[in-house]
């Protein structure tokens, strides 16, 4: 693609990758086929190469984003398929993130937008916030038919049961049980700790099972992907940057070999700090932090896990995005499940997004929920027992549309290495194991 940044423009190191991304596409559409909003409306600029044109004029023009740029933009779910299927492997991740810090500086959202947006913003990177607000959304669930569409399909996503916080999500140091062979820090998230307690639990049972020491950092929490990813730069770099202090001060205390990560969404945003700050100060140790991140499933794998039980479900499983088309990690946790004795169900659409997109189904709820109404209908084609994905944003989405128990990957592998049944499966492994 060509384009037309004056050398001021170009000055910019932001302005100046974006350059180097835009003039890698091929305009050769093969993005179209993977793309979940386009597969949906069949509109160009609901596709990659259709928002790549437009980002590409936006930045060029320098004058504020028109409502048609904005609205395609915003009905871009991040999912990354297209970066998986591009042949000239365009970081489009890093063109889209751009352009919506450009959208959240020049352009004036309607008032009930920039309420929600903060809001958001606000609420869903606090856990103690977001719990609160998930206790008043069970409360407004009679009346959510009364409501707007934003504000309904907050509501109708909040649980009807929340777990009581979980102690193991406060700072401390967990040792390993038996020889230490590594020492990981476990981030903890932001929504995850109001929405399932057991996944953190989990992942700290099996890690510490398998010779890690655990560390919950003083100062970490969330990674800043939902405000980033909003346009809030500022906000998201500020998480991000408390992260790599805190993780930085266990590297040079006692050590660090890992940085384990529970949610798909929040590993790519890890992974991506070493981009993020290239160019500060604290590049070196963003990079660092970035280089010992690692999905839950991907870190399991490098240890190697002993398996005590061969559970024998049949599980459909969801392959979240982020893991997939971010981190590139695709085929690990299915290697995992089916080595711990698990059938594994793969539906017909496994590049298709679920619909959740962090905020995404609280910002475009008509789009999520029709996104989610195919995905679910292909996770249940194969009559599974259950439903796994490796990232809460998933887990929520598909819970919502389905009467299946929807489970993490690391609660199933801490099941099979000696851990307690999960409590999403308890009622199906007694029914399961009574009818045999």
């Amino acid at each position: 693609m060509q384009t037309f940044f004056t050398a001021e423009r170009l000055a910019d190191p932001a302005i100046a990758h974006a350059d180097e991304e835009l003039r890698a596409c091929l305009q050769c559409g093969y993005c179209l086929a993977t793309c979940p909003t386009y597969q949906v409306t069949g509109d160009e600029l609901d596709s990659p190469r259709g928002r790549t044109k437009l980002i590409k004029e936006m930045l060029e023009s320098e004058r504020p984003p028109d409502d048609r740029t904005v609205a395609h933009i915003d009905r871009c779910l991040s999912c990354l398929a297209c970066m998986s299927s591009c042949p000239s492997r365009v970081h489009y991740m890093h063109l889209v993130d751009l352009a919506r810090v450009h959208i959240e500086g020049n352009y004036r959202r309607p008032l009930f937008d920039r309420l929600v947006r903060w809001t958001l913003a606000r609420i869903l990177p606090h856990p103690r916030r977001f719990r609160a607000a998930m206790r008043g959304g069970r409360w407004a669930r009679g009346l959510a038919f009364a409501l707007p569409a934003r504000l309904r399909a907050m509501v109708e996503l909040a649980p009807h049961v929340l777990p009581p916080p979980s102690p193991n999500d406060r700072p401390q140091v967990f040792p390993a049980e038996g020889p230490r062979r590594r020492r990981v820090a476990l981030l903890t998230g932001c929504a995850q700790q109001a929405l399932n307690t057991a996944i953190n639990d989990a992942a700290l049972r099996i890690l510490r099972r398998h010779g890690c020491e655990v560390v919950v950092a003083a100062g970490a929490g969330c990674c800043g992907a939902l405000t980033y990813h909003m346009g809030r730069s500022g906000d998201g770099r500020a998480a991000a940057v408390r992260n790599i202090r805190a993780w930085m001060a266990e590297v040079n205390g006692d050590g660090l070999d890992a940085v384990a990560v529970t949610a798909g969404g929040c590993g790519t945003m890890v992974k991506d700090y070493g981009f993020m700050f290239r160019n500060e100060a604290i590049a070196a140790d963003a990079a660092k932090i970035s280089a010992l991140a690692k999905d839950i499933s991907e870190l399991l794998t490098e240890i190697g896990l002993v398996y005590k039980t061969k559970p024998g479900l049949r599980v459909a499983y969801h392959t979240a995005c982020s893991l997939q088309h971010g981190q590139h990690f695709r085929f690990g946790p299915k290697k995992l499940l089916r080595a711990a004795g698990f059938s594994v169900i793969e539906p017909n659409d496994p590049h298709m997004c679920c619909g959740s997109g962090g905020t995404y189904n609280l910002l475009q709820p008509e789009m999520s929920r029709r996104l989610r109404e195919l995905k679910v209908r292909s996770l249940e084609r194969g009559s599974p027992d259950a439903i796994v994905a490796g990232s809460i944003g998933c887990m929520m989405q598909i819970g919502s549309g389905t009467r299946l128990p929807v489970i993490h990957t690391v609660e199933l592998l801490d099941w099979a290495t000696g851990g307690p049944i999960p409590p999403a499966l308890d009622g199906l492994v007694r029914t399961v194991v009574a009818a045999e």
